[in-house]
């Protein structure tokens, strides 16, 4: 059963990683889509944080060729592939989905997320750390933070709360949500980095904007790399 495991998570990475370039571009969900109007949500990372894709997507597809061609029986990769295939089938429909419901595109990040906080949590961090344990922490960094964001701006555009409380509520949940995943592989901080890189992206977007949703990015981002620093050293 392994065998065949391995060959449907290699075409599903593929059809991940080909997806954006078939599916009409996606640049965020659009004001319009929300009884609230809101041109800029302060929890969405700035443009630039999402080149972060090219080394995901390189990384999976590294990860699903090694694990087919050398790792079809290996029991630990076994384990990673039905969240991890779970979590690439849904991203794969993901971005024509956010064009045409925000409420669904968010119910659906959320399944993809917990999925691949799954995969992480599944894959040992030894002995294949750099095809392994990694590709699926970047993976699941990145989603961590694209789940709350697509919250964040959910909460705003329907009013439940104003924009920067909306940002405030998702870095908060971050908080919490990362150490406790970091907690769990303290061996593999490439999860923490990633979640690093997206709340650097957010403070970015809001710098000089009169709230404090940029500094509340960068201590959290701060406190969430001090959590992964400490759990490293008390591995």
């Amino acid at each position: 059963m392994s065998r065949p495991l391995a060959l449907i998570l290699f075409l599903a990475t593929l059809a991940f990683a080909v997806a954006p370039f078939i599916t009409p571009p996606f640049t965020g969900y659009q004001p319009g889509q929300f009884p609230v109007e809101i041109l800029r949500p302060a929890i969405q990372p700035a443009g630039y944080a999402f080149a972060i894709w090219s080394v995901i997507y390189l990384w999976l597809i590294l990860h699903a060729g090694y694990g087919l061609w050398k790792r079809q029986d290996d029991p630990a990769w076994a384990r990673v592939r039905p969240a991890l295939t779970v979590a690439l089938v849904l991203g794969t429909v993901w971005l024509a989905i956010a064009g045409a419901s925000p409420v669904w595109a968010t119910a659906v990040i959320l399944v993809m997320a917990a999925s691949a906080i799954l995969a992480f949590l599944q894959a040992p961090t030894e002995p294949d750390r750099w095809l392994l344990s990694a590709p699926t922490a970047i993976f699941a960094g990145w989603l961590t933070a694209a789940s709350l964001v697509s919250i964040g701006i959910l909460l705003a555009g329907y009013g439940y709360t104003g924009n920067a409380e909306a940002a405030y509520d998702m870095l908060g949940v971050v908080l919490i949500l990362a150490p406790l995943v970091q907690s769990r592989r303290p061996r593999m901080p490439v999860y923490s980095l990633t979640v690093a890189w997206a709340l650097a992206g957010v403070a970015v977007a809001n710098w000089g904007t009169g709230t404090h949703v940029a500094a509340a990015a960068l201590v959290i981002g701060a406190l969430v790399l001090a959590a992964a620093g400490l759990f490293w050293r008390r591995a």
